[in-house]
């Protein structure tokens, strides 16, 4: 898929307040600091159209990008992030778990996961409960700057080891890097097929 246009459309606290066009929706979340923005930005080829931070727990909203006018990427916060109050928390986690149930257009969810570091548990927590609640999933291994390290390559393993422990078959994955440029063919491939299914299965249904 070659993005020609991206644009920042807003930013939301309720599902409900989100633009409600029929495109299909592709959500990006993970831990806090995972490098959910660089991401977005790498994937468009706009280098400040998410922005970028080093604090953690910087993105508190729903915020939406439109996509050549055709879909639309939607980068959720981060969990696990400690230094803010149970309250807050709380709050955010209800946001985002009320938007990715509901959310009619949602075709995929990308779970980003730092291939840095060995699995962690807040992040199979997650994908676990994506998974029992039937939405789309796909994992984007982040941060995968020494492509063919063993310790790259050893996390990765292990991470998909982990989740084999409870399920049947491996979702859907990809191993990027904003830094290196590696990876975004691969999903942007997957992007463009998965929201050609979108725009079919709403054709059918308009006849």
């Amino acid at each position: 898929m070659l993005i020609k246009t991206a644009d920042y459309t807003g930013s939301f606290v309720e599902e409900t307040k989100c633009p409600q066009a029929e495109v299909p929706e592709f959500a990006f979340i993970g831990r806090s600091n995972v490098g959910k923005s660089s991401l977005i930005n790498y994937f468009t080829g706009r280098k400040k159209l998410s922005k970028v931070s080093v604090t953690p727990g910087k993105t508190q909203t729903l915020n939406f990008f439109d996509i050549n006018h055709y879909l639309n990427f939607v980068d959720l916060p981060g969990y696990g992030y400690a230094k803010v109050s149970k309250t807050y928390r709380e709050k955010w986690d209800h946001m985002i778990r009320n938007y990715i149930l509901h959310r009619k257009q949602l075709m995929y969810v990308f779970l980003l996961i730092d291939s840095r570091v060995p699995p962690q548990q807040n992040d199979i927590d997650y994908i676990n409960w994506l998974a029992k609640n039937q939405i789309p999933v796909a994992i984007l291994f982040t941060k995968a700057d020494k492509p063919g390290s063993r310790e790259t390559s050893a996390n990765i393993q292990n991470f998909n080891n982990k989740l084999l422990e409870e399920w049947h078959e491996l979702p859907p994955f990809f191993v990027t890097s904003a830094e290196k440029s590696s990876g975004r063919e691969k999903v942007l491939q997957f992007i463009e097929s998965e929201a050609g299914m979108f725009y079919k299965h709403l054709a059918d249904a308009r006849k």
